[in-house]
């Protein structure tokens, strides 16, 4: 596998993990104070509704929403029903059969909620250690199928059968290879005694309510993640560091020696490059090392990813071309699915290939690509349209959904509305405003670059518009606002509503911060009072600084301006 590093990240609002393996980051866990995950934890719950139609019902244990149990996840566990009772029942039974509204129920989390969508939750508990899943609700053994061998397989399936409790089952591990009997007994024995506490407290315990939460994000990576594989676990808080030892002494003393406390002034993120690399993962262009490139575009349904082929222009065959960026998109494709934790159906259209040959070389190297993902993936195979079709389970939410919001002004689509369509939309609001207002004159508060729009040049717009409504309009541009956003600040008779919407007058000496260059007169510059623009001679080279304008004229949209004696504000 090569080698592979965590890098834990505590000294701030939040804890970050990151996995490195060969220098490349792959996976990114993140979890805040007030917003640890809820996957793992059991509760003791209520049905509240029983859905025939959908064959699931919702249960209420005490979050936000309400959780999901699906009809395969409702089969009760052994020591709720006989083992032979619940085989008849899987094969025949109906969501009404397992369970009834208001009736109390244990249930584990398995899927953190997404979006809208409650969590979704089983009646099949597992209870993971370091070694074994223990599953005390289902009589099974299994072995993780990422340990190949069959012999060491068959060694620790034949130790596992040995040593389990009666009528509960155990899954295997792949940190377990190489591990003896009583290694996994241990662990096994640990896990059993958690069991009969978490039954102990469910039979006291009123619905809704936690009766288990699992372990929080750094102790989970040193059960999960922490293998034969990591050569280095770096964390950069001491008392985190403190805590990783003594939970090491008590599961996997021989892994002490691979933990190391960051100590240097600089960020550890920083220091391993990390930052730059989070910011690369939420981008939606993936620059390839040919000179393709990938387009990932996320929606709440699928995920769709273009690979082009960009600056590369190859050698003079063009299906070799096509072919070398189409195998290099395949390994990043993996990649990124696996680092930005992207979930569900995945439809990915990489460069048309003509050859059969070479698309069954594309699909190949997909395939052993995502076999490092711990995340099950299958890649479905081609389309008839010649589109890759392939599922990642999905559990946890997507990093660009941990680390962004939809913006307040797209609200996530990525697109705004065009300024002369809001100008047009405030024209005819403000005719509707006019109908059911007598005020003589109103002063708009918008953002700029639609209050460029409304005044239109020389003012054109403006005076359409008020020979159009009677009235007079006083347009004052905020960077605050929004595009979308604007409002009437002030209505009243015209002296008044001007005293406000011009607030300088020529004399005037202001102390003002100059904030770009004049679009159509590249040596001047653009400074604003309580919004209104003012426009100075021959200041372009004095952008970003505060200085001080002599107000020279004024007009009804802005005013001019010219530096003044000692130009340069000692208070900047």
């Amino acid at each position: 596998m090569g080698k592979k590093e965590i890098v834990v990240n505590c000294l701030g609002r939040e804890t970050r993990v990151a996995v490195i393996e060969n220098g490349q980051l792959v996976e990114m866990y993140l979890e805040r104070p007030l917003e640890r995950r809820v996957v793992g934890n059991i509760y003791k719950g209520v049905v509240e509704n029983v859905l025939p139609g959908m064959q699931a019902a919702f249960v209420n244990v005490g979050l936000e929403r309400n959780t999901f149990l699906y009809v395969a996840d409702a089969i009760p566990g052994l020591d709720e029903e006989p083992e032979s009772a619940i085989k008849v029942r899987k094969r025949r039974a109906t969501i009404r059969d397992l369970v009834q509204s208001g009736k109390e129920i244990l249930v584990q989390v398995t899927k953190e909620p997404f979006g809208n969508k409650g969590a979704r939750v089983t009646r099949q508990i597992t209870l993971p250690g370091r070694y074994v899943v223990l599953m005390p609700t289902v009589n099974h053994v299994g072995v993780s199928r990422r340990i190949v061998d069959e012999d060491e397989r068959e060694r620790l399936r034949q130790i596992a059968l040995q040593v389990k409790p009666k009528q509960m089952g155990v899954i295997v591990r792949t940190v377990a290879t190489g591990c003896t009997a009583e290694e996994i007994k241990q662990d096994i024995d640990f896990l059993a005694r958690l069991w009969e506490s978490i039954r102990r407290r469910s039979r006291k315990a009123k619905a809704p309510t936690l009766i288990h939460r699992d372990l929080d994000l750094v102790g989970r990576v040193i059960r999960d993640l922490l293998d034969d594989n990591v050569e280095r676990l770096i964390v950069d808080s001491m008392d985190q560091y403190q805590a990783v030892l003594e939970l090491l002494d008590a599961t996997a003393p021989e892994f002490r020696e691979r933990v190391f406390l960051f100590q240097q002034q600089r960020p550890i993120f920083e220091t391993f490059g990390l930052e730059v690399e989070l910011e690369k993962a939420l981008k939606r262009r993936v620059w390839l090392k040919s000179g393709g490139y990938l387009v990932i575009d996320q929606t709440e349904a699928l995920t769709a990813i273009d690979v082009n082929t960009g600056k590369y222009v190859g050698s003079t065959n063009l299906a070799d071309t096509v072919l070398k960026i189409n195998l290099e998109a395949a390994v990043e494709i993996a990649h990124q699915l696996r680092l930005r934790n992207i979930g569900g159906i995945i439809i990915i259209d990489f460069i048309d290939m003509a050859k059969p040959e070479h698309q069954r070389q594309v699909l190949k190297q997909l395939e052993e690509a995502v076999k490092a993902d711990k995340a099950k993936s299958t890649v479905l195979g081609l389309t008839q349209l010649g589109l890759v079709e392939m599922t990642r389970q999905k559990v946890r939410q997507a990093l660009g959904e941990v680390l962004q919001k939809p913006c307040p002004s797209c609200d996530g689509t990525g697109y705004v509305l065009h300024e002369e369509v809001i100008g047009n939309r405030i024209e005819m609001e403000l005719k509707h405003y006019f109908r059911h207002h007598q005020e003589e004159a109103v002063l708009l508060d918008v953002n700029p670059t639609v209050a460029a729009v409304l005044i239109g040049t020389g003012g054109s717009n403006l005076e359409r518009l008020e020979a159009e409504t009677g009235r007079h309009i006083y347009v004052r541009g905020n960077s605050d606002r929004s595009l979308e956003d604007w409002a009437i600040v002030l209505a009243g008779n015209t002296e008044m509503v001007e005293k406000v919407a011009l607030p300088v007058e020529v004399g005037d000496i202001l102390s003002l911060r100059l904030e770009s260059v004049h679009h159509s007169k590249p040596n001047d510059a653009i400074g604003r009072k309580d919004g209104f623009v003012i426009q100075v001679d021959q200041a372009a080279r004095f952008v970003g600084q505060k200085v001080l304008v002599e107000i020279t004229r004024t007009f009804r949209t802005y005013a001019k301006g010219r530096l003044s004696g000692d130009f340069i504000d000692v208070n900047n």
